[in-house]
Order: structure tokens, then sequence, then C-alpha cells
């Protein structure tokens, strides 16, 4: 009985491909739709099959990381690419729908993100061995979109190209801008903004392992006098600023909290300022964030639409003069993180073990193939208080 009901879940999914099941009793089933990727899954234990079952959104991904549901000859990104196709094709319906509407109604409480909430929730994820990151990202340490202006760029070039782009929607027009990075990471925007463009920087973050690092960083390169990195909450910011850029930090902000960020923004920003925020979102309107993700990738995390959030940025009294979509650039992003931890899983299984290994790669693919195939995208927005902050057109970006 449990086999012919875990059956009958899998089967709704295949919608194209085809999946092979091995059962711990030595059974197997074998499942296809139209022409698409052929994925065999082993199954090593009954109680995986009873827990995907009950809450198949999040313990098919514990079993995959704890090794109780296993690929053969075939990747886990394979495996998500053949299931994740029936979510657009009307696979999921039947076995989603219900828990679909339970994850969204309890949407705004998984995203309350007070300081010390949100303090906790960065830890768990940006305070982990700094020489994981090393392994994964370029070597500047950007953990957010690449920008492929053709296609064919290394990771180093793309990351590169990403800062320049943001650098020119926040018009350094002069050295000595005074810039806040709201989630400055290990500190390589700050520094490129300080060096390529003379900005004084202040960058703030709320892990403690990015701080050590960023700083580390910035006394190395010689430019401690103009870039300063801060453990502040964005909340707890004062003074204002004549720039400010915030890369990868929104997602983690939650959805109750957008308003306050913006009117954060807003006053830290002189009158003739400019702000550019960079963040995953949505093409296909609000949902929610995936349960696995939400447990052991980014808790309180959340990729919005930008119809969640261009409301709380009008109502802050900012205005909004630029809104630029990227669509799969963050694909080749992460591709290229997953061939660096194909590349140093060895190292990384040494840092951690080969349980942690399986669990990034299944965060990777499944990114990955979010913006293959599920509608995620990346916007960059531009802000400022004053009409005249920014040029008439858009053509001062490529210049």
């Amino acid at each position: 009985m449990l086999k012919a009901a875990f059956d009958r879940l899998l089967r709704a999914l295949v919608v194209e491909g085809s999946l092979k099941l091995r059962y711990p009793d030595g059974s197997e089933t074998l499942m296809a739709g139209k022409a698409g990727p052929s994925v065999t899954l082993e199954i090593r234990s009954w109680q995986a099959v009873r827990a995907v079952l009950l809450h198949p959104a999040l313990a098919f991904g514990e079993a995959i990381t704890d090794g109780t549901i296993v690929p053969v000859d075939c990747r886990i990104y394979d495996v998500l690419d053949l299931l994740i196709r029936a979510r657009f094709r009307g696979g999921w319906e039947p076995v989603m729908g219900l828990r679909d509407t339970l994850s969204r109604i309890g949407k705004r409480w998984a995203q309350f993100n007070p300081a010390p909430r949100a303090r906790r929730n960065v830890a768990h994820h940006y305070d982990l061995n700094g020489t994981l990151y090393a392994l994964l990202l370029d070597a500047d340490r950007q953990y957010s979109c690449a920008y492929f202006r053709h296609g064919d760029e290394t990771l180093d070039e793309a990351q590169l190209a990403k800062k320049r782009h943001i650098a020119a929607k926040l018009l350094l027009t002069r050295p000595g801008l005074r810039v806040l990075d709201i989630g400055c990471g290990w500190g390589g925007m700050a520094l490129t903004l300080a060096r390529e463009y003379g900005a004084d920087v202040t960058g703030i973050t709320l892990s403690r392992e990015q701080l050590e690092t960023a700083r580390a960083r910035a006394a190395e390169a010689g430019l401690s006098d103009r870039v300063r990195f801060e453990l502040i909450d964005y909340r707890s910011v004062t003074g204002q600023f004549d720039r400010i850029v915030s890369v990868g930090m929104f997602e983690h902000v939650g959805i109750n909290h957008y308003r306050r960020f913006f009117d954060v923004v807003r006053r830290s920003l002189q009158p003739d300022g400019v702000a550019l925020i960079h963040a995953i979102g949505r093409s296909h309107g609000p949902e929610f964030t995936n349960p696995w993700l939400a447990k052991y990738i980014f808790p309180g995390g959340y990729s919005p639409a930008l119809s969640e959030v261009l409301p709380r940025a009008e109502k802050s009294g900012l205005i909004v003069t630029d809104i630029e979509i990227l669509r799969l650039h963050y694909a080749k992003t992460l591709s290229a993180w997953r061939a660096n931890l194909d590349r140093n899983r060895e190292a990384i299984t040494e840092l951690y073990d080969e349980r942690f290994c399986r669990m990034f790669e299944f965060y990777l693919s499944g990114a990955e193939l979010a913006f293959r195939r599920s509608g995620h995208m990346v916007w960059q927005m531009q802000l400022v208080r004053q009409q005249d902050a920014a040029p008439l057109t858009r053509d001062y970006i490529k210049e």
C-alpha cells in the first residue's frame, strides 16, 4: 500500500521524461511521460517513502541529502529537472495544491524578521566556514547573480561586470561620494567602489564571519581609510549617504518589513542621492519559499514578485527611476558554482562531510532550475528622492 501511494505521487510528477524507482524490497516501477530526461532513484528506506508522502516538498530534499533516496547513474540536477517540469505542466496541482495553500497562509510568520531573528538567520548560512565560499565562488567572493554581457565570460569576469554595471547605475561621478552598502558580504563590492571609483564606503552585515574577512581584505588592500565595515542591522543605520547599494540582501528582509526597509533607504539617502537594490524575484507573481530551502539554507528568506515590492517603495516616498530584469544570468552563475562544488568536492567534504555536499548540491541544483524553468529572475531597481537625481535616459549606463 505504501509503495502504491508513492507510485501515484511520483507518477503525477512525471510529465516529461521517465523515472524508474527501485524500492528496498528489490521491486521496481517505471513511469514515463513525453520525451525528456531519464532518471533512476534507489529508495533505501521505507521511512523515507512515508515521510515524502506526508510532506513531499520538505522530505524529498531531506531524503536526497540523507542518502535514503539516491540518484543512480545521474545527478541531483537531473532528478530535479525531471520533477520541476511538472510544476508548469499541471502535474503538481493534485499533489501540492493543499500544501501550497497552507504555506501561503504561514508566509508572513515565516518571514517575520526582527533584528535578533535576522541575526540568527544570517548566521545559519553566512557564518559557515569561510573556506567553503572561497572554494565555491569567484576570487572576489561575490555571492549573488553575475552579469554575463555576452554569455561566454568566466565567473570572475561576469562578477566584475556585475559590480561595474551596478556602479554605473549608482552614478559615481566624482571621488569621495559617501556610499552605504547594505548587506556587504565579504566586502567585494565596497572595495571595488573605493578602489575603482574613489568612493568612501560603509558596509554593514549581520555575519561575523563576513565582517572579519571584509575588514581583513580592506586592510590588506590599503583601503581601511576609505572602507569601513560594521556589524549592524540596516534598521540601526544613522546618518545620510550620497549613494546606497544593496546586493543580494533584500531576499532576507522579510515581506512584513519591506516598508521599513524602504523608509530606512529614504531617510539615509541625501536629497540628491541615488540608491540601487539588486535582488532575486519572481516573474509569475507572489508565492512562498520552498520549505526545504527555508529550513536548511535560507531561514526567513523569500524572493518576492515586484508586485509585492513596488507598493512599499512608493509609500516610502522614493521614486523608482529604473528597473532592469536579469533572467538567465543567475542560472549561469549557479551552474558555475555547481561546477566549483564538483571540482572541489573532496576539499569541501573534508571541511564538513558528504551529506553537506549533497545538501549544497541539492540547493544549487534546485536554485538553478528555478531560474531556468520556474520564472525566477533578478531585478535591479534604481531609486531616488528627487526627480532630477538621475539622467533623462539610460544611455549613461553603457557609457
